[in-house]
């Protein structure tokens, strides 16, 4: 196991946290995959999303890997009028990480993170620990005071 940059983060501050790791498939990077690789509930994976708000600029939103971004919520949720999700081509300049292995911990900078709401009904999530095949296991309110985030419903219905 390779220890990430998220991991030494959550280990000065003193979080406990597990890792989890998987087999990568390069054809299917997605969150779904991840799930399945390990075994859990799709609901407890969260997949970390980067957007950018025309008034507010960059932020995070943490969804379930099967869910999908409403960007007119989203937008309301962060005062903007419209939000997108930022290129893959931007993805690394932005945060530090890579698609298929972005952490909301640990990024270049801090940008203001949501978490969905539906994280609150699990004990444990999962999210990505910043490369490809590691996942970080960790209770959804320790990571949301880690990284300052908010918990709040903007998925589509």
């Amino acid at each position: 196991m390779i220890k990430t940059n998220a991991m030494r983060m959550l280990d000065k501050a003193g979080i406990e946290y597990d890792t989890r790791e998987y087999t990568v498939d390069e054809q299917d990077l997605s969150g779904s995959h991840a799930a399945d690789m390990l075994g859990v509930d799709h609901g407890s994976v969260f997949k970390t999303l980067v957007l950018k708000g025309e008034k507010t600029g960059y932020f995070v939103c943490c969804i379930p890997v099967d869910g999908e971004l409403d960007l007119k919520k989203t937008a309301k949720l962060t005062g903007d009028k419209k939000v997108e999700m930022i290129s893959v081509k931007d993805l690394q300049s932005v945060t530090g990480y890579i698609r298929g292995g972005c952490s909301p911990v640990g990024m270049k900078r801090h940008f203001p993170t949501w978490i969905d709401a539906s994280a609150e009904s699990y004990s444990e999530i999962v999210v990505s620990a910043g490369i490809r095949g590691q996942q970080i296991v960790i209770a959804p309110r320790k990571l949301a005071a880690f990284i300052q985030g908010k918990f709040a419903s903007f998925m589509m219905n």
